[in-house]
């Protein structure tokens, strides 16, 4: 009781304690999430120039847009699609607004008609197109069926969106070009070439260890040139993958039980209160059963030819005896035995052509009212005449056949091989010689079956295999669980590479990781692992454990980027190489000494060389490469003029004009124009839209939501 007075006076302090905590929560909450906006940031996938792209609309894209696609695109993937569509439609819609660039309905009519006119559901009787028809179509979508008609406006808005684009582009199109003037150099660039003498000094010629670039001289280079090494946000990262594996004991556990099912056993009968003696794989009468029954994998009832067979044991299965066994061994995580059950000598592949006929309730029935006894009436007349004359059999296919996709190759159904169509259908065409007519029943219908073509037969075989698949126990994987929480413990306590070295683990590393990425070398696709990376509140050296199909993750952030500069560790690579052909190019030009090529040759233990007929527009030297250049300074030069050194791409030059060699001059250069032209406006719209993406203001919010 004395407790409950003293909570009692105090009341108010703990009320005010309790609400301070509240609130500083909340602000906590509201300073992460941008500031009193934050009931907004939650609903802006993105702002563009201003113009904010909710969140509800673009969830609604990316389900539309993975409905379409199928099962093969991943929620990223789609998340990119849709974003690349919607970021192109609003930076080119503020351009039509700004251009007024508008397309009236009496346009998108026109359009329509062009993409439809040979639709046959809007011809006429004269096969011209009808937009009586149309219109009719159309309102019959708005009266019965709201989301077809949705789709018809979502179709009719993007053939608008197309001409406006088509509009906006001619126009960009129309303001690129290239004069006359520019012809001309277009021609002497192709046509004018010189004949030149040089002398090569190869940056290799100094090794690298006497050049040294420091992380100043590559701080001061980026920083002179930031458009070229701008960094976006990006996330540096290390892992360890423990993968469920069956142990030694789970092996031998599954191959005890295909040893128990291959030779039998006996089992007490609690009903009879006997002891009966069970059948093995190796003496079973009804093997499809014991199969089914004893084995982790189905029973497959066909033959197989000796390419169908996979695996290293192939050979010994398929030269096995009838009623011999081979096993058990492993194969892809199973343990199995196989037995010969059959072989036979059949055609590997055959072709043949079908007419099928339904009946009423069949899911082919596709309308049909006749009964299963009418179908099976119609089916054998259509044999009978079809035996008569073979050559009625496409028209018959065409007119009958419920099966409508070979119906217009007249039954047609190309070459197929054992297996590959119902079993019915299957055993007729391999059963039977070349050129049967036949009618058999399959759960599509009755067939009409003519066989076409057979191939040479071959030796075939029927097998049957009992399979365990050999997987980890709860016992290992346990054992993994404890294993994978140890070191997670171990590495957060200490350094995450040294606890892994002490283990024996394979530590991965994957660099320059960006927010919408979501595979992750070695380990597939891991959006969690990525968007846990991008947490507000994760900083390098945290560690956090995943578990993934087959396994677990424990991934540390090694390093946070931020959008700007690169650092010098990340610009190294690119940088270092730069700045140490900058530098040995400052030592082989004080290096160069001599009057001509001659002496400075002999001075660099070097040879003269030549070239003849190099332009500027494929300025290659023989032996030297794309030396631009050094070719553009041959061409300045007056004959027998020596050069300064020439800093190359692969070397220092020293070079000497022979002759240049000019073409002659032309009437007219138009035809040159015309072709830089053409040139210039190819990928016009990629380069339009990256120009347009460029100077816009984005704000991109996705990481946030997938």
């Amino acid at each position: 009781m004395a407790v409950l007075n003293k909570i009692r006076q105090q009341s108010v302090v703990l009320i005010v304690v309790i609400a301070m905590a509240l609130f500083a929560f909340v602000l906590a909450d509201v300073i992460r999430n941008g500031g009193m906006s934050s009931q907004k940031s939650q609903n802006v996938v993105a702002t563009v120039n201003d113009e904010e792209i909710s969140r509800e609309d673009f969830a609604r894209q990316v389900d539309a847009y993975q409905r379409n696609a199928g099962a093969n695109v991943t929620t990223a993937q789609a998340v990119n699609q849709v974003w690349e569509f919607q970021l192109r439609e609003s930076l080119l819609e503020e351009q039509f607004e700004e251009l007024g660039i508008q397309v009236g309905e009496a346009q998108v009519k026109r359009l329509l008609r062009m993409q439809l006119s040979n639709n046959p559901n809007f011809t006429n009787e004269a096969g011209m197109f009808d937009e009586s028809r149309l219109q009719e179509y159309v309102a019959n979508l708005r009266a019965t069926s709201p989301e077809a008609y949705q789709q018809w406006v979502t179709y009719e808005n993007s053939i608008a969106q197309s001409a406006r684009e088509n509009i906006y582009f001619n126009l960009v199109r129309a303001g690129v070009g290239a004069t006359l003037v520019e012809g001309e150099q277009a021609y002497r660039m192709e046509n004018d070439n010189v004949d030149l003498r040089f002398v090569q000094v190869p940056y290799s010629s100094i090794p690298d260890n006497e050049v040294e670039v420091t992380k100043g001289e590559i701080r001061d280079y980026i920083k002179k040139r930031p458009e070229r090494f701008k960094a976006e946000k990006a996330r540096d990262l290390q892992y360890v993958f423990f993968s469920e594996e069956p142990s030694e004991e789970d092996m031998n556990e599954a191959r005890a039980d295909i040893d128990e099912s291959l030779e039998g056993g006996v089992q007490y009968n609690q009903a009879t209160n006997t002891t009966d003696t069970l059948a093995g794989f190796r003496n079973a009468d009804n093997l499809e059963a014991f199969v089914n029954r004893n084995s982790d994998l189905p029973f497959q009832d066909q033959f197989v030819f000796r390419d169908q067979m996979e695996g290293e044991n192939t050979d010994e299965i398929f030269n096995l005896e009838v009623g011999e066994v081979f096993g058990p061994y492993r194969e892809e995580g199973y343990w199995k035995v196989t037995r010969m059950l059959e072989k036979r000598q059949m055609a590997d592949s055959a072709s043949s052509r079908h007419i099928m006929i339904s009946w009423e309730g069949l899911p082919t029935a596709a309308g049909a009212t006749r009964t299963q006894e009418e179908a099976k009436s119609l089916a054998d007349s259509l044999a009978t005449v079809a035996q008569r004359d073979l050559d009625k059999f496409p028209e018959l296919a065409q007119e009958f056949s419920a099966d409508q996709a070979s119906a217009a190759e007249g039954g047609d159904l190309g070459f197929f091989r054992p297996g590959q169509f119902v079993e019915p259908y299957d055993e007729y065409v391999f059963d039977n010689p070349e050129g049967s007519v036949g009618v058999v029943e399959s759960e599509f219908g009755y067939h009409v079956i003519h066989i076409q073509e057979k191939s040479d037969e071959e030796q075939a075989v029927k097998v049957a295999t009992i399979a365990r698949e050999i997987e980890a126990s709860e016992t290992s994987l346990n054992n993994l669980y404890t294993e994978v929480t140890q070191f997670e413990s171990d590495a957060k306590n200490g350094d995450f590479a040294q606890v892994a070295q002490q283990e024996n683990l394979e530590v991965r590393t994957v660099r320059d990781v960006k927010p919408l990425e979501e595979n992750i070398p070695g380990i597939g696709s891991q959006r969690r692992i990525v968007q846990w990376a991008f947490e507000d509140d994760v900083e390098a050296g945290d560690i956090q454990r995943f578990e993934i199909p087959g396994g677990y993750v424990i991934a540390q952030v090694t390093a946070v980027k931020k959008d700007g500069l690169m650092s010098a560790e990340d610009a190294a690579s690119t940088v270092t190489p730069i700045l140490q052909r900058e530098k040995k190019a400052e030592l082989i030009k004080q290096r160069i000494t001599g009057d001509n090529l001659e002496q400075i040759a002999q001075n660099l233990n070097a040879s003269v060389e030549t070239a003849s007929s190099v332009n500027l527009q494929n300025p290659t030297l023989a032996g030297a490469g794309n030396e631009p250049k050094v070719v553009g300074a041959a061409f300045a030069l007056e004959p027998g003029q020596v050069s300064k050194p020439i800093v190359g791409n692969r070397g220092v030059y020293v070079v000497e004009q022979v002759v240049v060699n000019r073409a002659p001059e032309m009437e007219s250069y138009r035809s040159f124009a015309t072709q830089q032209t053409q040139q210039r406006r190819q990928g016009i719209q990629d380069r339009v839209f990256e120009a347009l993406k460029e100077n816009a203001n984005i704000e991109d919010n996705r990481a946030r939501f997938y």
